[in-house]
């Protein structure tokens, strides 16, 4: 490229121009500055650009295209926006032929719904037109039927001929119906296509798309119609009910019941002056007045009328069967009796439980060599448990009184004779521990004699037998003496009936839930019956036996745990089995709410002035707070019933809440609130409730021996017992002569009679053995020096605090005051 052509050189300067700037300062400084000023490019198209633009080929339109753009890719980019032109039109023509395809789909789909909607219309048509054809001739019969029983034979003749003839003229206007009737319905079908594809319930059966007659309305129109063209009256006959009728009633069931319309029903109570919604309760009294009006008759009922399902029913001695005997073995705590019972069962129970002492209501079968089988309950011999005995005793038929022959008779014997006489069950004396060199068993017998109970050897009727558990001696005579009683009682039950039982003992288990154990005493209790035991109700979910074992069905006089309650039932409830769930839940419902209205009405019987009485008793009793938790039910029972024995008239014991299964969080926070320890017998608290207590400082405290944990509540209720305050008497003091000293004020100079007079002590000053001063010694001194104590026989000087009425002769008495700590018994 030369210099000739006429073009500029490529260069970097573009549109910028430099230029220098010289800046002035003070003090005369200057700068020079290079600053550049940039300038904005404006392209100008070419005078000929338009004119050749319009009708060149794509290659000459070069003058339109961005810069630095080749003709080659113009060219590549005109022909990519031509395809997609193309590509655009051919979209569009094919979206044109789907909608038309759509639209013929559509159309063919109409022309069949309606081709077959026309087809159904056609169908009932004629099968409607067939059943009044039927109908018309079924009446003319009847009316020809009449007429020819009312009038003379030639007439009936002519009536019977003229009959078929008569209903001819009838079938224009039914005709003239039938169009009127299918023009709204072929337009309805013809607008609705929104359910075009679906084949509905009426399609189905036949009918229009509208809802079809049932067969008892098109039953009830035909009986209208013969009633009418028999010339009866039409009205139906009124049916009478009779309403059952609880204490209260909620309207809308009062209409239920007498099978009358809910509004009819409050429009009723609203003439009456009661303006009540469907939904609202009323007394059986305007109930009663409602159920006349509507001219129902009344049957009273109760709530507790729900209990009736479960009667007791009289067995027939037909379908009376023996059944095994239920032995209870009682006695005082740590005379044997589950040790007996171990010997008979050759089990080892004693050393599965804490402290070697009975602490639940066991319940074992046994079967002995003879074959017989029998149902042993083992009972605790502890003072605390004596709602279990009681319990023990209520379900037996023998009592096995066990009594050591090293011990003789003790409290809970005594305890345990008298709820066998309340019981009045028989008893039978096994005198253990005679084996032991100490053994004598004629003292049992002879201390028995003092409660009235006279064994075989002393001429009475008491069966006594001498064992011993350790060696076996005389088992086999205590089972052999259980037989014989047995054998007398004749016991007998029915097993093919609902069932019935006792819970024995109640828990709440961890993996399996609430669990009763419950001792059959009359029927079959079966796996999936029904049941309800006290508050609760439930389903049979298992069946265990004593020995862990899964059973089907327990019989009269079987022990078995239950599983499936809803929640854990009271130990001594009665178990019956119900038809049906609805029955057990609305039973266990009325107890629950008879319970509640019970313990409301106990809180609410008392006035405000025995409130305020009890508050002023209160006001100087200070309470120790526990809250109690153990295994079973009875345990925790038992634990109540002791912490209620414990306090005087200063110091009581407050059970805030007993209950069964582990600690959790809820009792924590009921512990953190009410500053209450919590006692655990035999459980353990989870791991949130630990760390809960760990946080919150709250004490939890676990037991396995009911012993230790009355120990330990004695022991902390004793802490909240004021001191006891004892005076001691350490001398005596005579006045010889009382002196004036400055600064001091009165001075005795006394004579220490008996005893010491110490400077700490407390003073009281006798005039004529009369106390006319009580209070502390200012000053005591022997001769001039001040002394801590003064022996007997010396002289010394007295001064009183802030008191200064002494005269020569007054005795002074010196004693000390010691707090000795209080005990509860």
């Amino acid at each position: 490229m030369s210099d000739s052509d006429g073009k500029k050189t490529l260069g970097l300067r573009g549109g910028s121009r430099p230029g220098n700037v010289k800046q002035s300062f003070s003090h005369g400084r200057t700068k020079n500055v290079v600053v550049e000023t940039k300038r904005k490019r404006v392209v100008v198209p070419k005078p000929g650009a338009a004119k050749g633009g319009s009708g060149a080929a794509p290659s000459t339109s070069g003058s339109r295209r961005p810069a630095g753009i080749s003709d080659a890719e113009m060219e590549r980019r005109l022909k990519a926006l031509q395809a997609a032109k193309a590509r655009e039109a051919e979209e569009a023509a094919q979206r044109e032929a789907e909608e038309k395809a759509r639209a013929e789909e559509r159309e063919r789909r109409r022309a069949e719904q309606e081709a077959k909607e026309r087809e159904q219309r056609e169908a009932e048509e004629r099968a409607r037109a067939k059943a009044e054809e039927e109908e018309r001739q079924r009446i003319a019969a009847e009316e020809a039927a009449k007429r020819a029983a009312a009038a003379p034979a030639p007439e009936a003749a002519k009536a019977e001929r003229s009959a078929p003839n008569k209903p001819a003229p009838a079938a224009t206007p039914r005709k003239s119906e039938r169009e009127r009737e299918q023009r709204p319905s072929r337009g309805k079908g013809r607008d609705d296509n929104r359910r075009s594809g679906k084949l509905t319930l009426g399609q189905a059966t036949g009918g229009e798309g509208n809802r079809q007659r049932s067969m008892a309305a098109m039953k009830r129109k035909q009986e209208r119609a013969r009633q009418k063209a028999m010339g009866g009256s039409v009205e139906r006959e009124k049916v009478v009910r009779d309403v059952q009728l609880p204490e209260t009633i909620v309207v809308s069931e009062l209409a239920n019941r007498m099978a009358e319309r809910v509004a009819d029903v409050v429009k009723s109570l609203m003439q009456m002056g009661m303006m009540v919604t469907q939904n609202q309760s009323i007394d059986a009294d305007t109930a009663e007045l409602i159920i006349e009006e509507f001219g129902h008759k009344v049957t009273r009922v109760s709530d507790a009328d729900v209990e009736d399902v479960i009667k007791e029913v009289e067995d027939k001695e037909d379908d009376l069967k023996p059944r095994p005997p239920v032995i209870t073995i009682m006695g005082h705590v740590d005379h044997g009796k589950t040790s007996i019972l171990d010997a008979i069962r050759n089990a080892r129970v004693v050393a599965g439980e804490a402290g070697g002492i009975t602490q639940h209501i066991g319940a074992y079968q046994v079967k002995t060599e003879s074959g017989t089988t029998l149902s042993f309950l083992d009972t605790p011999g502890h003072a605390a448990f004596t709602s279990m005995r009681s319990r023990g005793a209520q379900v037996t038929d023998i009592v096995v009184l066990v009594v050591a022959a090293d011990d003789a008779v003790m409290p809970q014997t005594i305890e345990a004779i008298n709820h066998a006489k309340a019981a009045e069950v028989p008893m039978i004396v096994a005198i253990n521990k005679c084996d032991k060199p100490a053994a004598d068993p004629m003292k049992v017998r002879t201390d028995l004699l003092q409660h009235e109970v006279i064994v075989e050897q002393m001429s009475g009727e008491v069966q006594d037998v001498e064992v011993s558990a350790h060696t076996g001696q005389g088992l086999d005579e205590l089972l052999e003496a259980i037989a014989l009683q047995a054998e007398i009682l004749e016991l007998k039950a029915n097993p093919n009936r609902a069932a019935q039982g006792a819970v024995i003992e109640a828990q709440l288990d961890v993996g399996r839930g609430p669990v009763a154990t419950v001792l059959v005493q009359n029927g079959t209790l079966r796996q999936g019956d029904i049941f309800v035991v006290g508050e609760q109700y439930g389903k049979v979910r298992a069946l265990i036996n004593d020995k862990g074992e899964r059973v089907q069905e327990a019989g009269p006089s079987v022990p078995v745990e239950v599983l499936g309650l809803n929640g854990t039932p009271e130990a001594g409830d009665v178990l019956n089995v119900t038809e049906t769930e609805a029955q057990a839940r609305e039973i266990a419902a009325y107890r629950e709410q008879a319970a509640k209205d019970k313990r409301a009405a106990a809180g609410a019987a008392t006035t405000l002035e025995q409130l305020m009485a009890k508050a002023k008793e209160d006001e100087n009793v200070s309470e120790l707070p526990i809250l109690v938790k153990a295994d079973v039910q009875g345990s925790a029972e038992a634990i109540v019933q002791a912490m209620e024995k414990i306090g005087n008239e200063e110091v009581r014991v407050r059970v805030l809440h007993s209950g069964v299964g582990a600690i959790t969080e809820t009792d924590v926070g009921l512990a953190e609130a009410s500053g209450a320890p919590i006692m655990g017998f035999n459980v353990r608290a989870n791991a949130s409730a630990r760390n809960t207590a760990n946080q919150k400082g709250v004490e939890i405290r676990y037991y396995s021996v009911i012993y230790d944990l009355v120990d330990d509540v004695k022991a902390a209720a004793s802490g909240l017992l004021s001191a006891e305050i004892r005076e001691n008497f350490i001398g005596y003091a005579q006045i010889k002569e009382v002196f004036k000293v400055t600064g001091v004020g009165k001075v005795a100079g006394c004579l220490v009679t008996e005893g010491v007079a110490r400077r700490s002590a407390g003073v009281r000053l006798l005039r004529d053995n009369v106390v006319i001063h009580e209070g502390t010694l200012k000053t005591l001194k022997r001769f001039k020096d001040e002394v801590s104590e003064v022996q007997s026989g010396q002289e010394c000087g007295m001064a009183f605090e802030n008191y200064d009425d002494i005269r020569p002769n007054d005795v002074i008495e010196i004693f000390e005051r010691e707090e000795v700590t209080r005990t509860l018994d």
